[in-house]
Order: C-alpha cells, then structure tokens, then sequence
C-alpha cells in the first residue's frame, strides 16, 4: 500500500494517532513535529522502528485474528505517519511465538490467510526454529522427536534435515515392539487404534528404526505432546535404554557418561491463550508432568536442555531473524542505516515474554487480549516498559512515541 501524502487532509489514520491517549505511560517529551525532524536532508535515515509480535495472545486467539489485527497490518504495510521519502512506508516485523508443530512455510500461509497481508517463511520464528543450528551437530545421530499432531513434528525435523526417528512410526512398523511397549501400559487395542489414527504418512527410511539397534542420542519435543502418558513413558524408556541391546547402550555411557541420551524442550510455556476464554495447558505442562514422573520413579530428575522464550538463545536467534528483514531494507533503499536493537515486543505473557525481554534488553508492550488479566488484581511478574489494551493501541503507542522523538 502507498505511504500517507502529506496534504492538508486528515487521514483516517492521523486522526487516530490525535485521538489516542495512554495516561499509565511515561511522558513522551515534547519532541519536534515530523517535518523538522527530517529537513537536514543530508543526514542518513534510519528505520524508525521494527516490531516482534508473539501470535497467541497478540495477534490470534486460537485459530481467530484478535479484534484490530486488520488494522495493524494495514499500519505495517504503509498506511502510517512515518511514510514519507526517504524512509520505507513499510514497518519490518517479523512473529516470534512459543508455539510451533508445523513448518515456518505453512505457519507463514496460515498467517498470510487470517491476517490479511502477506507474511513470508523468512518473518516466521517457532519455538522448533531456533533448534535449526542443532540439527547440524545431530546430523549422524538418531534423535527421537515428541510432540504434534499426527506427522507434524516429523515434516518439521526433515525440513531441518534431523536425523531422527518417532515412536509412533516405529510402532507401525514393528509389531513385536508394540506388544513390548504396550504390555505395561494400557488396553492393547485401544493403543493400536490410537496408532491407527495418526493417519497414511508413509515413513522413509530415514524414520524407520529397530529401537533395539539404534543407539537414540537426543529426546526432543518439537511441540506439545498430545498424549502425556505414552509420551512420558517411551520418553522414560529411551533415556534409560530400556529397549537398547545393552551392550551398545554401555558403550554409550563409557562415551557420553551415565546419561548418555540428551533432553531438549523448545517451549516453557505453562499455559497459553487459545480459543477457550480461560488459559490451556502448554509444553511447560508436559515438563512439569514428566520430571515429577521420573523424579518419583527414579530418584532424580533428568537434566535437559530448554530453548523458547525466556532462554536467551531464543531472543538472539530473533534478533539476528529481524535484522535479516532490516537488510532487505538496506538493499532496496542504501540510505537506510541498521538500528542496533529489537524493539519494541508485543507481547501476552509475563512469564515468558516480558521475562525474557526485560533479559535481552528489549523494550515490550504486555497487551490483555491474552494469558495477562488486568482484572485479576495481580501485578505481572515481570513488568513490561509499557502496558496495552490489545495489538492496535501498542502499535500506535510505539508509533506516537516514535515520531515525538527528537532528531538524532
């Protein structure tokens, strides 16, 4: 979409950012107007600012766009006071959630629909796609992935180009292990319905597996599992050897040490925002379920390995994510210098979101269309820079905050 001309007519959108107000913010300062802001024409421009959203919570509740979402992407697309030469009209963004179980293609088309305007691969940052590095040091070595619907999880590895297998295909395609498993567990032909309906995805060879002769070296949930129970078992199984032929599972400990099996989670997340008006059980749930379990069982918990928002890794993988989109901006306009930080970050979640923001440095924006309820009478955990009633006040708080900023 064009840029808003400068004309002596009020614009929809100018009448807006009049109109808005944000008594619990801290002062602006008085700032200069617009066009001295930008008169020393020989000064290089920078973007005025880049956007990280969170998805749940932010911008959808479940599978529906939150109220002012159209009008948010109309305002990052151009329709805005910042459209002016030299600078872009477009705002760069990109979304980065605790969610996942699918690939950054199809997360992208799935936002491209509910959103309105089109959002690429290269915007998209799952709580799955910061573990792309880690795929190169497993790249000879069998992992075992949790977690999804269906094959979800296992489209997503082999997009990362995993070396990895999955219980349920294994299942499918070795009887004799699923009397072995199931023997312990409950009603054998409920099991097998349960494996039957995880639909016709027919396995290549890189995830067929004989459990007994494939040395696992990785337990990695690349999203919520939907089946705690089976999930912690087999979990449980694989970190302990329990199916390994014992001699290559001694082996393994001599190399790697008594827990030669790693553990890796990508979301923390106890609860999120979804369709439901009351907050649903996350990843972090299963974490909490599963250690208690072991913990009961064996003595101890079993160390891991988190990725996803709070965790650090996560918030520089992110940045390096934006400042790619930044320097598609660079290419198209050489005038464009690269702001040094990510900023601001709207977001739903004290506990993930602000915690880790406030962590890296980031400025945030906590709205109350998601896990945070203004009403329950409990401050966040974590105190954000700002506070928002939903996506469409924070963008024009960012923006109004931007625009009354004296030159550089």
């Amino acid at each position: 979409m064009l840029g808003i001309t400068r004309s002596f007519k009020v614009s929809p959108i100018r009448r807006a950012f009049s109109a808005f107000t944000y008594p619990a913010c801290p002062a602006f300062g008085a700032g200069r107007s617009q066009l001295q802001r930008f008169i020393h024409r020989d000064a290089k421009p920078k973007p005025p600012l880049a956007f990280t959203f969170d998805i749940d919570g932010v911008l959808l509740r479940g599978h529906h766009p939150i109220s002012g979402v159209h009008e948010v992407m109309r305002i990052l697309e151009g329709e805005n006071e910042l459209g002016h030469s030299p600078l872009p009209s477009k705002i760069p963004f990109i979304v980065l959630t605790n969610g996942g179980g699918t690939t950054e293609e199809q997360r992208a088309s799935d936002l491209t629909a509910k959103l309105g305007t089109h959002i690429k691969t290269s915007q998209v940052v799952q709580a799955h796609t910061v573990l792309k590095p880690l795929a190169c040091e497993y790249k000879d070595k069998p992992i075992l992935v949790l977690g999804g619907i269906g094959d979800s999880v296992q489209q997503v590895a082999e997009r990362q180009v995993w070396n990895f297998t999955h219980f349920h295909l294994a299942v499918r395609e070795h009887p004799t292990l699923t009397l072995k498993l199931t023997e312990s567990m409950y009603n054998i032909a409920v099991f097998r319905q349960y494996v039957q309906a995880l639909g016709a995805y027919q396995p290549t060879s890189r995830q067929d597996a004989d459990f007994s002769k494939t040395p696992i070296h990785a337990v990695v949930a690349f999203h919520d599992p939907r089946n705690w129970f089976l999930d912690t078992q087999i979990a449980c199984d694989v970190l302990r050897g329990v199916y390994l032929d014992s001699l290559i599972w001694r082996g393994m400990q001599q190399e790697r040490g008594p827990k030669p099996v790693e553990l890796i989670f990508c979301n923390p997340d106890l609860i999120w925002g979804a369709d439901f008006p009351h907050p649903r059980l996350g990843q972090g749930g299963f974490i909490t379920a599963f250690q208690s379990v072991y913990e009961a069982q064996f003595g101890e918990r079993y160390p891991f390995k988190q990725y996803g928002k709070p965790y650090k890794a996560t918030y520089d993988f992110a940045k390096s994510v934006l400042l790619g989109q930044l320097a598609d901006i660079e290419q198209t306009n050489t005038k464009v210098d690269l702001p040094p930080m990510c900023d601001p970050f709207v977001v739903d979640n004290p506990e993930s979101d602000i915690a880790g923001a406030n962590g890296a440095g980031w400025k945030s924006i906590l709205v109350h269309t998601g896990v945070y309820d203004p009403n329950s009478g409990v401050p966040p955990k974590h105190l954000p820079t700002y506070q928002a009633s939903d996506v469409g006040e924070a963008v024009r708080l960012a923006l109004r905050q931007e625009m009354d900023k004296p030159p550089a």
